[in-house]
C-alpha cells in the first residue's frame, strides 16, 4: 500500500484553494496557511465578477489549459451545489487588424470554439450598448461568462476540508526550509514537516521567497462600478466585454442586474513597493482614462462610478506564470504557482490540478511546456 504523501500549501487564495482541492480530493493529507482567510479581499481574488473564457488573446496553446479548467469548474460546482460561474458569454471586440483579434480567431479555429463574428452593424442591433468604429469587429465566444471569486476561494477550501484537509487560518508562514527529503514549513508558533509544499501567495511571493531569479511585479489594479443610463445593459443576453484597443479593458454586467464593472490592463496601472504597502484611496485623477473609455465605447454607462476597489496582481516579463519546482538542489519538494499576469483566475482548477501533479507525481500531463516552468530554468 502506497504511503499517504503530507503537503502543505501556502496561501489559501485563488490558486491555493484550488490546489488544496485537488490534492484532497486524491487522498493527500493537506495542511493549508494562509495569513488571512479564504475569501478575503487583501489581495487578487475580490471584485464580484471574474471573466471566464474558452478563446485567449495572447496564445491558442493556453486554450486545453481553459478546457481543462471548463471541466473542473464544472464538477466543484457539483460537489458543492453553489454558482461559482454563470456562462453568459463574453465580447471581445477591437480592430480587425490587430494582432490579438487574430489569435483570438487563431484559437477559436484551431480548437472548434464555440462563436459567433459580429461586425459594426450587427453588434448595433444585438448589444446596442457598446459602440464598434470603422475597420473594427467583436467575436462573441459562447462558453464564457463570469466567475464569483470570493465565493470560489471559499468553496473550494471549504470543500478541500470537507475531503480531509486542514487550513491554518491567520497564520503567516515565515520561511520554507528544505529538509532532507520533504519541506519545513516555519511559523511564529510552529514547525510542520511534509513531503512537498505548494507556494500560492500571490503578491507575497517576493517577500517570502526573496532569492528567486525572476522578478514578479506587484501592480495596484483599480475597479470601477458604473450604472446603466439604459436597459440594454440587462436584457437576454448580458456578456461580459474585453476590449483590445486603444487601451486594454474589460467589464462584467454585476449579477444582481445594477450597475456594470470595468477594469483596466496593467500598464494603466502602478508598480507598488509591496504587498503591504498597498494605498486602497483611489485619486480623483486615477478616474480620467476610465471616463475617456466610457465616453468613447460605452457611453450608456453613467460617467461617475457607484462603486471602487482596489487589488493587486503579480507580473511577470513575459505575461507566463512561474509554474513548478524551485531551482537548486533540494527544491524539488516545493511548488511554485505565482505571476499570472491577469490570466489565472479562470484557469485556477486546472492550475491548482497541476499543482496537485507536481506535488503528489513530481510531473503533469497537462501541456505546460509552453508556460516558465520553473524547474527548467537556471537563475
Amino acid at each position: 500500500m502506497s504511503v499517504r504523501k503530507r503537503v502543505a500549501v501556502v496561501g489559501v487564495g485563488t490558486m491555493g484553494s484550488q490546489a488544496a482541492w485537488r490534492l484532497a480530493a486524491r487522498g493527500a493529507e493537506v495542511v493549508g496557511y494562509d495569513r488571512f482567510a479564504p475569501g478575503h479581499d487583501r489581495s487578487a481574488a475580490g471584485g464580484e465578477t471574474r471573466i471566464f473564457r474558452s478563446a485567449h488573446f495572447e496564445e491558442s496553446r493556453w486554450v486545453p489549459l481553459l478546457k481543462h479548467a471548463d471541466v473542473l469548474w464544472e464538477e466543484l460546482q457539483r460537489e458543492t451545489g453553489r454558482e461559482l460561474r454563470r456562462l453568459t458569454g463574453c465580447l471581445l471586440m477591437g480592430p480587425t487588424e490587430h494582432r490579438q483579434m487574430a489569435t483570438v480567431l487563431e484559437s477559436i479555429a484551431e480548437h472548434g470554439l464555440d462563436h459567433e463574428v459580429l461586425d459594426v452593424d450587427a453588434l448595433a442591433k444585438r448589444f446596442p450598448q457598446y459602440r464598434l468604429e470603422e475597420g473594427e469587429a467583436a467575436v462573441l465566444d459562447r462558453r464564457a461568462g463570469f466567475i464569483r471569486p470570493e465565493l470560489s476561494v471559499q468553496t473550494a477550501a471549504r470543500r478541500a476540508e470537507e475531503l480531509g484537509a486542514r487550513i491554518r487560518r491567520y497564520t503567516e508562514v515565515k520561511e520554507i526550509v528544505p529538509v532532507g527529503s520533504g519541506v519545513e514549513v516555519r511559523t511564529d508558533s510552529c514547525s510542520e514537516r511534509f513531503d512537498a509544499v505548494v507556494v500560492t501567495v500571490g503578491p507575497w511571493v517576493n517577500d517570502l521567497l526573496p532569492d528567486l531569479p525572476w522578478e514578479v511585479e506587484v501592480r495596484r489594479l483599480v475597479s470601477a462600478w458604473y450604472t446603466p443610463t439604459t436597459e440594454a445593459w440587462f436584457g437576454e443576453e448580458r456578456p461580459a466585454f474585453i476590449r483590445t484597443a486603444p487601451h486594454h479593458f474589460y467589464g462584467l454586467p454585476s449579477p444582481d442586474g445594477v450597475s456594470v464593472k470595468i477594469g483596466l490592463n496593467r500598464t494603466l496601472h502602478r508598480l507598488i513597493d509591496g504587498p503591504d504597502r498597498l494605498e486602497r484611496t483611489v485619486q480623483p485623477e486615477e478616474l480620467e482614462i476610465f471616463t475617456e473609455l466610457l465616453g468613447r465605447f460605452l457611453p450608456d454607462l453613467h460617467p461617475d462610478p457607484t462603486r471602487l476597489s482596489v487589488y493587486m496582481e503579480g507580473y511577470t516579463e513575459s505575461d507566463r506564470p512561474l509554474v513548478g519546482p524551485l531551482p537548486g538542489a533540494g527544491n524539488e519538494n516545493v511548488i511554485l504557482l505565482a505571476g499570472f499576469s491577469g490570466h489565472g483566475f479562470k484557469l485556477s482548477p486546472a492550475f491548482g490540478d497541476i499543482a496537485a501533479d507536481l506535488a503528489l507525481d513530481g510531473d503533469s500531463a497537462q501541456p505546460i511546456d509552453f508556460i516558465t516552468t520553473v524547474g527548467r530554468i537556471t537563475a
